[in-house]
């Protein structure tokens, strides 16, 4: 008897095989778990407050859209002068200054 559970300690299958197997085959299972757990946490993390919700909801997309239709009925879209930005170079405080005065002249 003694033998034979010698002759098992040296086979190299139950020595080394078998650990591997069960490594493998355990690791794919907790992977499973581990990738799990991350991919309910990125849903908890997704959700939105219910007011903004509200706003995404698509049933009340056409109130909202009516409600920015009536904002930008009001103003005046033909009167607008196209101001440019400063260069890298300029001082952007005196070219704004300068920008604004000019166009106060021109009104």
């Amino acid at each position: 008897m003694w033998n034979q559970v010698r002759k098992l300690q040296k086979n190299r299958t139950l020595k080394y095989g078998i650990p591997m197997l069960l490594l493998v085959v355990g690791g794919s299972f907790g992977l499973r778990e581990f990738t799990q757990i991350r991919y309910d946490a990125q849903k908890i993390k997704k959700k939105l407050d219910p007011a903004l919700e509200a706003r995404v909801n698509t049933k009340k997309q056409s109130a909202i859209l009516q409600e920015e239709y009536e904002k930008l009925k009001d103003l005046d879209l033909e009167g607008w002068k196209n101001i440019r930005g400063p260069r890298p170079w300029e001082d952007s405080k005196e070219y704004q200054e300068q920008q604004r005065a000019g166009l106060n002249k021109g009104t």
